[in-house]
């Protein structure tokens, strides 16, 4: 799988927003033929801050997304309501889904 985690540092004035400001997005990138997960959470440490945690099934998947017309209108839609560009860990991973954390297992 290709597995995905992005920051957004959005402008304060759209923090609050950002869930609707990205939601057509979201339900589309979550209805692609080969997205695993595409799930955003918003920091505990800066209310400005959102993580996106991502996973297609494989690279034509991944393909697939970023030529997306959703994505392309995203690539519009979204950087004005940012401070400044995402950062980005991309990795390919030899898995379909989560792991267990075996340290913290529930007995």
């Amino acid at each position: 799988m290709i597995f995905i985690t992005a920051k957004f540092r959005v402008r304060p004035e759209h923090a609050d927003d950002w869930p609707t400001i990205t939601a057509d997005f979201t339900t589309a990138t979550r209805a692609e033929p080969g997205c695993l997960w595409f799930d955003w959470s918003r920091s505990v440490d800066d209310a400005n801050e959102y993580v996106l945690v991502e996973a297609f099934a494989d690279d034509a998947a991944a393909t697939h997304h970023v030529t997306s017309a959703h994505f392309k209108a995203a690539q519009e839609h979204l950087p004005p309501h940012l401070v400044e560009t995402p950062r980005i860990v991309n990795f390919k991973l030899p898995q379909d889904n989560w792991s267990e954390l075996g340290e913290l297992a529930v007995k």
